[in-house]
């Protein structure tokens, strides 16, 4: 018997990203007329141990093009899933990982299976004729996520013009995720404001933050500061900071140089600088405070801070659910950043997510530097329960589609809808959390 969700047609085109550079389109076919479609990011900054993009090489384009990557889709995916139920996503993506045969998918690409994996499941979703979030869910309950929203950019989105890569604010008053945006949409307008009232507005970097203009890190959490206070809310009880330190860009073997500060500092100097920063404004998480080479570091700060600060893991684990689990044995985070082509398939970052779930840690479903109109992970964010998203900051096209689909399934749901607000802390012993 023939399934209705039968995979008959898999094709690859080349799309672009956020950054101008080609990325793969994925289109998944049903012989029921259902059709998919999933779009491949990419990152700046990389953690060692993700999966690997396909790339041609070479001077054309920059050496980004995907025409070997597409080729494959053409030449081995799509022969190998023809025939397939595309409703068995655990199934397909098995196979994807069986077909490329390496442990970070290079051979056929991370780019291409991404794409593919992405592109089956809203195939199998459309011809369940309900929305991904809903297929996700499968009837379990769902919340819509509490957002973290970059005002600052900096690090490898920004030139390296301040060393930490993201300043973010977080809504911990709001009730609602319209709430929430509407809150960090004054804190982002007032920090415009400043910038240009100082003669600092330079344009805005990878994720649409403002382009960092400080003569130091700390001038940078002071502006935020400042621009939440200017916005009408109380720092720390009505919209809190949350940092991505990216440590692994600018720090390896225990050594850490602050190229804005011309300095360098030890594991101890950097934990101590960091652990300043968290007593001295109202920081509520911090992202990969060490490199990804120096779990006795992290370990040392999640130790230190841990029972007020949520700690995240993303080049430390790579959406990977045995990593998730050591570190989580191991005390070296107490959260996990999800992200769908650091993993390569849906079914791994799934299984990344649970695992962290598992484990108690708080679950963060994020972007990448180099996005593109794709909307996936606003319906994994909910479909999966996270209770945190990160997309980016409050412009550029390709982030405010996360943030508009998202207020749409809120609305779409009614006197149903859920927040997760606050919820999404792993240790709630923080002075600020509600």
């Amino acid at each position: 018997m023939i399934r209705s969700s039968e995979i008959v047609d898999v094709y690859g085109r080349r799309v672009w990203d956020s950054r101008g550079r080609p990325t793969i389109e994925a289109e998944v076919w049903l012989d029921d007329g259902s059709v998919g479609r999933g779009i491949a990011p990419a990152g700046a900054s990389r953690g060692r141990n993700e999966s690997v993009d396909k790339r041609d090489g070479g001077t054309r384009l920059g050496g980004h093009d995907v025409k070997e990557a597409l080729a494959g889709i053409a030449a081995e995916i799509m022969p190998a899933l023809t025939g397939m139920d595309a409703a068995e996503q655990a199934e397909i993506d098995e196979r994807l990982i069986n077909l490329d045969g390496m442990p970070n998918k290079s051979r056929l690409g991370g780019n291409a299976i991404v794409a593919v994996s992405i592109a089956t499941l809203h195939a199998a979703a459309a011809s369940a004729g309900v929305p991904l979030w809903q297929y996700l869910a499968d009837g379990a309950p769902v919340s819509l996520p509490m957002p973290e929203i970059q005002i600052f950019g900096g690090g490898a989105h920004a030139g390296r013009r301040i060393d930490i890569q993201d300043l973010m604010v977080m809504a911990i008053a709001a009730t609602s995720f319209e709430q929430a945006i509407e809150m960090t949409a004054e804190v982002y307008l007032a920090a415009g404001r400043i910038m240009a009232e100082t003669g600092r507005l330079q344009g805005v970097a990878d994720e649409g933050g403002y382009w960092p203009v400080f003569a130091s890190n700390e001038e940078a959490l002071e502006t935020l500061v400042k621009a939440i206070e200017a916005a009408g809310f109380v720092p720390g009880a009505e919209v809190a900071i949350s940092l991505d330190v990216a440590a692994s860009e600018f720090g390896a073997k225990g050594r850490y140089r602050l190229g804005l500060e011309s300095r360098e500092l030890d594991t101890d100097g950097l934990c101590d600088l960091l652990l300043g920063w968290c007593r001295r404004y109202p920081i509520v998480s911090v992202e990969d405070p060490l490199a990804e080479d120096d779990p006795e570091g992290l370990r040392r700060f999640t130790a230190a801070i841990g029972a007020t600060v949520q700690v995240i893991g993303d080049d430390f684990l790579v959406t990977d659910a045995a990593r998730i689990e050591q570190a989580a044995a191991g005390g070296h985070v107490n959260a996990a950043l999800i992200k769908v082509n650091q993993a390569g398939t849906v079914s791994e970052t799934g299984a990344a997510l649970r695992a962290a779930r598992a484990a108690g840690m708080g679950t963060i479903v994020s972007a990448r530097s180099g996005e593109t109109e794709d909307l996936t992970i606003a319906h994994l964010a909910v479909g999966w329960n996270a209770g945190q998203i990160k997309v980016g900051s409050f412009s550029r096209s390709e982030r405010m589609a996360k943030w508009n689909e998202l207020i749409r399934i809120e609305q779409g749901l009614g006197s149903s809808a859920a927040f997760a607000g606050c919820s999404w802390m792993p240790l709630r012993q923080h002075p600020a959390l509600p």
